[in-house]
């Protein structure tokens, strides 16, 4: 449980949300279409799945387009200001991975929804070490549709989701039900340029449709469980 909540509470939203003030919310949404590559190398190593060598060498393949994507828009330098938020992304997509699964390995014994709920009681006494000391010095300002989307966020990112996400990692396999999340690229892109009025250029969409096209023909390669 320490384990999900250091990975689904702690590290992806804290090192997300950090990387998205750096960088277009569209560019962090092709960035995130590694997460189901991570997502496999994290089930191959806890629950040991074993994906075959054709699975691997597109994975691999689309994670290199993801890195080159990265470095494009950082300036083609790791450290600039947008490359610094594209490798915070890259690490928030590490620590989902394996709290993902975690998770699914947890769920076969404790259920999917308890999986989640557990986590995020074990994280509440930690959250208030932050949270409390910032509100008491800045208060809690935010305009309704900040704080419509926070509402949000926690209770169907961080809980509703995860009741059926825990369930179907655990029931279909991490590698396989994995790839569903190759829709996140494109929900992603598209509440960008919906919800916050960003341009969507030919790059973005290039690599976008060049990840999920890999993962899409790794998803045809056979899968040991």
């Amino acid at each position: 449980l320490a384990v999900v909540a250091a990975g689904v509470i702690f590290g992806f939203p804290l090192l997300s949300a950090w990387g998205m003030q750096r960088v277009p919310a569209a560019h962090g949404g092709v960035v995130l279409g590694i997460l189901p590559l991570a997502t496999v190398a994290a089930g191959a190593v806890l629950l040991r799945e074993r994906p075959s060598l054709g699975f691997w060498l597109v994975s691999l393949t689309g994670g290199a387009a993801v890195v080159t994507f990265s470095l494009l828009r950082g300036g083609g330098s790791p450290w600039s200001e947008a490359g610094i938020g594209h490798l915070a992304l890259l690490g928030s997509v590490a620590c989902a991975a394996v709290g993902y699964a975690e998770g699914a390995r947890l769920t076969r014994s404790l259920g999917g929804w308890q999986v989640i709920c557990w986590a995020l009681v074990l994280s509440f006494p930690l959250l208030l070490i932050p949270v409390v000391p910032a509100a008491l010095a800045h208060g809690l300002p935010g305009s309704p549709q900040s704080w419509a989307a926070f509402l949000y966020v926690a209770l169907f990112s961080q809980l509703l989701g995860f009741f059926a996400w825990n369930r179907g990692l655990a029931m279909g396999g991490v590698a396989r039900v994995s790839q569903v999340q190759l829709l996140q690229t494109f929900l992603t892109i598209a509440a960008s340029a919906l919800l916050l009025g960003e341009a969507i250029d030919a790059m973005t969409l290039g690599f976008a449709v060049f990840v999920v096209v890999s993962v899409a023909v790794g998803r045809r390669m056979p899968v040991r469980r």
